[in-house]
């Protein structure tokens, strides 16, 4: 790529992790580094993410030969209304990283501007930029979502621009990326946080079941804890998409009610056999559109020493751990200790010494 001047609204982890990879690949380019917190925006230039934090937005926004939005839907859009009244350069390109497509394709649009939608469908269950990660898109999807035919060699600059993810690049239209995200990432986290909250409702009643759901269920509902305005905006930018899903889904629940009030033992049996199916054939070694957990159980004795044993295994090793944790409830889980990784390579790896140093057993979740 010959020198471009790039500018990178919003330096959390989408948008640091995204200047990272920029900078591996392609150093000769300029990169301009924008966001709303002081704190974010210092970081950033002491750490060297970026080049520069401008002054003027404006003109570093007129500067720029690429803008990449990389702030929430709604915060975007604003982004937009602003862009929109600059003197741009004439080719400047600008995409987004947001989870929704439709509405600020539709924005972007209305406003004449040279913009193509993308979506990297990676995260992590931590924030900011102290959370950058330069391989956050290793093996992960980046969805673009052209809506003209003649954008094939503008969809070519941004893959060339995002070649330091290490991403697989997927197009899709608009409203068949917001139908699709929203049955395999957006309704999954209404359900778990609405199961979370007829929790809160129900510990109440019964406060030793917080207690109790220390295993599985803080497992199915971990997703839960996603930012809760990152969220507001999602479901809102898809609101359509989801409302109809909505009462799909409450149709299915509306046939397991009656099921259960006909004690029909074959329905009931059926829903949970093709759900064990379908669960069983989703493939395990692709990043999908929730950020997975990166969690092995090791169903160790309980002996003194047995926990320091695996640590010390691994620190000889220079896995890193993020997290150890000691299950008292186990229900569906086979081991009486959690360990999570960063990644999926160290995951794997510590699986690998581990059942190589010692007779535990070790099983991925």
């Amino acid at each position: 790529m010959t020198k471009q001047t790039i500018m990178i609204i919003g330096l959390g982890l989408i948008g640091s992790s995204l200047a990272v990879c920029i900078k591996k690949t392609h150093p000769v380019s300029f990169l301009y580094g924008w966001d709303n917190s002081k704190e974010t925006s210092q970081t950033a230039q002491e750490t060297k993410i970026v080049d520069q934090i401008p002054e003027n937005f404006a003109k570093a926004a007129e500067n720029s030969d690429i803008i990449v939005l990389a702030v929430p839907v709604q915060t975007a859009q604003h982004y937009l209304e602003e862009l929109a009244t600059l003197n741009l350069k004439k080719e400047v390109l600008i995409t987004d990283t947001g989870s929704t497509k439709q509405k600020i394709v539709h924005t972007a649009r209305s406003y004449k501007l040279n913009f193509i939608g993308g979506h990297p469908m990676a995260g992590s269950h931590k924030s900011g930029i102290l959370a950058c990660d330069a391989n956050l898109f290793e093996n992960a999807y980046y969805i673009f979502t052209p809506t003209k035919k003649e954008q094939t060699e503008q969809i070519q600059r941004l893959k060339e621009l995002f070649s330091g993810t290490r991403a697989k690049y997927v197009l899709l239209k608009p409203k068949e990326h917001d139908e699709i995200t929203a049955m395999l990432s957006h309704l999954p986290h209404i359900i778990a946080s609405g199961l979370v909250n007829q929790a809160d409702h129900f510990n109440q009643k019964y406060p030793r079941a917080k207690q109790l759901a220390a295993g599985g269920f803080r497992d199915i509902t971990r997703i839960a804890s996603s930012d809760p305005q990152m969220w507001t905006d999602i479901l809102l930018s898809n609101r359509h998409t989801l409302l109809q899903m909505i009462t799909q889904w409450q149709a299915k629940m509306d046939d397991i009610s009656f099921w259960l009030e006909t004690e029909n033992a074959e329905q009931i049996y059926h829903f949970f056999a093709n759900a064990k199916d379908m669960r069983d054939r989703l493939p395990v070694d692709k990043k999908g559109s929730i950020p997975a957990f990166y969690d092995l159980f090791v169903d160790v004795p309980d002996r003194p020493g047995s926990i320091a044993e695996i640590t010390s295994l691994l620190g000889k090793t220079q896995i890193s751990l993020t997290n150890i944790k000691i299950l008292e409830t186990r229900e569906d889980i086979i081991g009486v200790l959690q360990l999570t990784f960063k990644n999926e390579t160290d995951l794997i790896a510590a699986k690998t010494h581990i059942e190589k140093e010692t007779d535990y057993h070790c099983r991925l979740q």
